[in-house]
């Protein structure tokens, strides 16, 4: 008897994230820090192994390197399987074809093979640039019950921002009778969460249609999930009610950062009962001095902090000297304050050296947007950064 997996996933993260600018000249989205000690894809795969899915396809294109290395066997999130575990899946050099994942139904098509190999009854398609806490399991119930081809994840958004999303237009039993990608007039607010259940040959079936359509951008919401509805097939939304932001944007990232701060904060990753795991860098014990003061905040370990951190997100190995102050800010790895430097309403990037008495961003409610300061990049002493500022070299002033 063959073994088989009744799920296999298969987690998009290939994408450049364009819109985070700086922070993803060099790595890839997912492989971004968040909430001090994360990164962005360990929602995505803690999710996974969570949900009792053991076995996942992480698809990878651009700036792979760092996002390879933190993943590595998959250890940390319990995916290091002799059957199944966590595959790294690159694009690569077949004997009939070879190019790029064109689009996200190219990529999955790209890898029909790792699929197959498990033999699954059902495969469950994710992206890796999504904060959130989902059971995976109960949509697969639900795809299963309902006896649907594909289940397509749902969360209610503003109707007013509906236009953003994929929009899922219902009848009452939750069948989907209506894709529309990104409408100009949106009908209803049912937005898809890039989050699919197909059952497998489906998949494959309309997989393969899509890819020997030379039209096609070869896209899940623009191709695939059309085309199934046009041939009727069976599909169904599955509504959840959950926290769940895309951070594909730097306000969007900020956001979701200070979702974390307070006393009961909008989105908790402290719930031991759906543990978010990580692979963390070793770090000694964090240490704040005399003259720190820390309110309202999340530090990591391995931060040294001298001076105010105020409603902030700091990762590990931090340094905030005396008389430096950081607020409503994202301080990430390695990141020093020098001496009377104050970071306002600002993501910096690891490995940052802000110099002594250096002013980057201004507060909040007179800033005219986020500041951004790239990963290993030097800001003089005595310098002003201003708001909404993004940064990818050295900067000294103008």
């Amino acid at each position: 008897m063959q073994i088989k997996k009744e799920c296999v996933a298969m987690l998009l993260a290939g994408g450049q994230g364009s819109r985070l600018y700086a922070l993803t000249n060099d790595i890839a989205k997912p492989a971004v820090g968040f909430g001090a000690k994360y990164r962005i894809i360990d929602f995505t795969l803690s999710n996974c192994i969570n949900s009792g899915i053991d076995t996942v396809g992480v698809l990878t294109q651009y700036e792979p390197l760092e996002l390879n290395e933190y993943v590595g066997n998959g250890q940390p999130w319990d995916l290091d399987r002799a059957f199944g575990g966590v595959h790294i899946l690159s694009p690569y050099q077949a004997k009939k074809r070879s190019s790029w994942y064109e689009g996200t139904a190219n990529a999955i098509y790209q890898n029909i093979g790792f699929m197959k190999k498990y033999n699954p009854d059902y495969v469950l398609i994710l992206s890796g640039d999504h904060i959130y806490k989902m059971n995976y399991a109960k949509m697969l119930q639900a795809h299963i019950a309902t006896g649907a081809d594909c289940t397509i994840a749902s969360i209610r958004v503003p109707i007013e921002e509906a236009s953003r999303f994929g929009i899922l237009n219902v009848n009452e039993d939750g069948s989907i009778y209506q894709f529309e990608e990104k409408p100009k007039a949106p009908k209803s607010d049912l937005a898809s969460m890039g989050i699919y259940i197909f059952t497998a040959s489906k998949l494959y079936k309309y997989l393969e249609e899509d890819d020997n359509d030379s039209n096609s951008a070869k896209d899940f919401g623009k191709n695939v999930l059309p085309a199934m509805l046009n041939a009727g097939e069976k599909m169904f939304a599955y509504l959840f009610e959950g926290y769940w932001k895309d951070v594909g944007t730097i306000t969007a990232l900020w956001e979701a950062n200070m979702d974390l701060l307070g006393a009961e904060p909008v989105f908790d990753v402290g719930d031991p009962a759906w543990k978010i795991h990580s692979r963390n860098p070793l770090a000694p014990p964090g240490y704040i001095s005399k003259t720190g003061e820390v309110n309202d905040s999340v530090i990591a370990l391995g931060c040294e902090i001298e001076g105010k951190v105020n409603h902030s997100v700091l990762s590990s190995n931090v340094t905030v000297e005396e008389g430096a102050t950081v607020i409503d800010s994202v301080i990430m790895s390695g990141t020093v304050v020098k001496k009377g430097a104050k970071v306002c309403y600002s993501i910096v990037d690891e490995g940052v050296v802000i110099g002594e008495n250096a002013i980057v961003g201004e507060d909040k409610q007179t800033a005219k947007g986020i500041t951004v300061l790239g990963r290993n990049i030097r800001i003089g002493d005595d310098v002003k950064v201003e708001s909404g500022k993004i940064l990818d070299k050295d900067y000294k002033g103008e």
